[in-house]
């Protein structure tokens, strides 16, 4: 089978401890909780990986502050950009009011608008383009060429991934036991940064990927080893990307072990399952990973499961549906 490489350099377990370093002093753990309830539900042993608790809602923060912390001078005059559907952006703009840097961050016309609402407070500027993200990335990249911003891709970054591996070595901390982890896959730096650490720690631990079944672009580039474009269509702006990432991809053609997709209706009752079972609101990338856990509870049984919950940014528009999707299945 074709296999998708790439000539920038992947970190490895020393970059991700160097990463660490960096952000600790101004990011605290994230708690990894197991509950009774879910447990139960998935007929295993899961442990939720609290990424909802970060300061911007997102475990993307880890990789913003890593990467914007180690610019140089002369791409700190310059100042940053990047294309988002909100929690990259939010990460950008984070780290860049931690270090003095001018931010600004070209979002989709109808992106999230408390993502666009914190964006703001943190001092970026939000340029509002197109329909779709890959619509505001084009002209993300059109404005950086013009201005000469240093552009901040949402992937493509080793730093960045390096900074999003430190989930993964504290859940590993936390719970070595672990036998497999499940991460949703958008562009691919979370999953990818879990692939690094996971298999530096132990090659056993098993790491699968999960995406919407609406937006199935990185699932298909991974499948089939090469890049294609597929619609997007999913609720889950986290997971909404219409193709694949080169730096990502390459990472996770090498060290994923499995890759799943789900349909928008079982992410909203995963939803609606960590608020009732977990007391946790999380946004719909988020709960993909219980959703994959729960469509594989049959072959999961009896192995330690850690759930990457991304982030808890949804919006009132998606969790009223979500809800509504739910009450309708139950009634």
């Amino acid at each position: 089978m074709a296999k998708i490489t790439t000539s920038l350099p992947v970190p490895d377990l020393r970059d991700v401890l160097e990463a660490r370093r960096r952000i600790a002093p101004y990011l605290a753990r994230t708690p990894l909780h197991t509950y009774p309830a879910l447990n139960e539900l998935v007929g295993t042993e899961v442990f939720v990986k609290h990424e909802n608790y970060q300061p911007i809602g997102a475990f993307k923060v880890r990789g913003g502050v890593n990467l914007i912390s180690r610019l140089s001078e002369e791409e700190r005059r310059r100042g940053v950009i990047a294309a988002s559907t909100g929690n990259h952006g939010q990460s950008v703009a984070y780290a860049a009011r931690l270090f003095g840097v001018s931010a600004r961050v070209v979002v989709p016309e109808g992106a999230n608008p408390g993502k666009v609402a914190a964006m703001r407070g943190m001092g970026t500027e939000v340029i509002l383009h197109g329909q779709v993200f890959d619509q505001a990335r084009l002209r993300c990249e059109a404005l950086a060429e013009e201005h000469g911003y240093r552009y901040v891709h949402p992937a493509n970054e080793p730093h960045l991934i390096a900074g999003v591996a430190t989930e993964a070595l504290e859940m590993l901390e936390d719970q070595p036991g672990l036998e497999v982890i499940i991460a949703p896959i958008g562009g691919g730096s979370g999953a990818a940064g879990v692939c690094i650490v996971a298999k530096a720690i132990d090659p056993a631990i098993r790491v699968i990927g999960v995406q919407s079944a609406a937006a199935p672009a990185a699932y298909e580039c991974w499948k089939q080893g090469r890049f294609v474009e597929r619609p997007s269509h999913t609720f889950a702006e986290g997971l909404s990307t219409g193709f694949g990432f080169e730096y990502t991809q390459a990472i996770l053609a090498d060290l994923l072990d499995d890759f799943v997709l789900v349909e928008d209706r079982e992410i909203m009752r995963a939803m609606v399952w960590l608020i009732e079972r977990a007391h946790s609101l999380v946004e719909e990338a988020g709960a993909a990973s219980l959703a994959a856990a729960y469509s594989l509870r049959r072959e999961l049984a009896g192995r330690k499961v850690g759930l990457v919950v991304s982030g808890g940014n949804t919006s009132l528009a998606n969790l009223r549906l979500a809800l509504k999707e739910v009450e309708a299945e139950e009634g």
